[in-house]
């Protein structure tokens, strides 16, 4: 068990902690892999060498000191490789690392439905189930050729090895990623598109507020749209300018959504990724001389000061709406 899978317990908009607890693991090993918004891999074989202890040993020690330097408790799997440290991420728990040792694997995976595989798509995994195929334990035990018919020459060679617990991934160390996503679902699927464009200025404020707390900027803005049938369309727009003003994104994103020309859509849920971070100091910004726009800056650095001492809430959703 030499690859761990970390997930972070940071709340809602903190992905401005997440590089110091990259930090933290890089302590540990300089083979790191962000997964923001919350977590990261880590491979420990030299690390293991190094400080003489396991992998669970070690992922104990960064569990406390996540929590006494950070105040983050965090949920570990650890695997052979990426792909079954991810998977064993799934049945861990806070204060227990879930680790599965090279002899484990076989009987790991055996039970499990065959849509628990990483790369494994609902359509794959309904055409294994129509032949019965439908834990990874039958896929394991299927022929190749059989597999490969159904999914195809490559898909089905790929399937077939990580069913047996071949796990071919590796740890890429990374920066954080260069994008920051929030999305609004409905309770119900939604007609009314007053409350489109509500839960997109609930979106636009939310990604605002994150890129200023990681001092980031965004240069481009993706806007996903998922209907009741499961269909989703998705448009993306750049920019005037790089920036983390929430004013701005919400701006681009009506214009994304005016320009879909939705008609009574059913809308299941509105999701908003924003694209192309940079440092917010490597940005310039336009002077406007707008009274409206410096007003609303200025409101913009009171509310971030209020989240940053009284946690995300501080500031209701659509506060900031001029």
């Amino acid at each position: 068990m030499t690859i761990l899978c970390v997930r972070f317990q940071l709340p809602p908009m903190y992905e401005a902690a997440l590089p110091r607890l990259i930090g933290l693991l890089e302590e540990f090993t300089p083979v790191v892999q962000a997964l923001p918004p919350d977590g990261a891999l880590a491979d420990l074989r030299g690390a293991e060498r190094y400080f003489g202890r396991s992998a669970v040993e070690l992922a104990s020690v960064i569990r406390v000191r996540a929590l006494a330097l950070h105040g983050v408790d965090c949920v570990i799997g650890a695997g052979p490789g990426p792909m079954l440290a991810r998977m064993a991420l799934r049945d861990a728990r806070p204060g227990l690392t879930r680790a599965v040792s090279e002899d484990e694997v076989r009987e790991f995976l055996a039970g499990r439905p065959v849509a628990a595989l990483p790369g494994v798509g609902s359509r794959t995994a309904r055409t294994l189930c129509e032949y019965g195929l439908d834990t990874l334990g039958r896929v394991a035990a299927a022929p190749l050729s059989t597999l490969q018919r159904l999914v195809g020459a490559k898909a089905g060679r790929e399937l077939h090895e990580k069913a047996n617990g071949v796990d071919r991934g590796r740890v890429v160390p990374n920066a954080v990623s260069r994008s920051l996503a929030t999305e609004r679902p409905f309770t119900r699927d939604e007609l009314d598109p007053g409350r489109h464009r509500r839960a997109l200025l609930s979106a636009a404020e939310e990604l605002g507020a994150r890129l200023r707390a990681l001092d980031k900027v965004c240069g481009g803005l993706t806007l996903t749209v998922r209907y009741a049938d499961r269909t989703a369309t998705i448009r993306t727009r750049t920019l005037p300018e790089p920036t983390a003003h929430s004013a701005a994104l919400t701006k681009a994103a009506y214009g994304l959504y005016e320009a879909l020309g939705l008609q009574r859509a059913r809308v299941r849920s509105i999701a908003l990724r924003a694209e192309g971070l940079d440092p917010a100091g490597q940005a310039s910004h336009q002077l406007t001389f707008d009274p409206v726009d410096e007003k609303m800056r200025k409101i913009e650095e009171v509310a971030d000061r209020a989240r940053a001492k009284f946690g995300p809430r501080a500031v209701m959703p659509g506060s900031l709406a001029a």
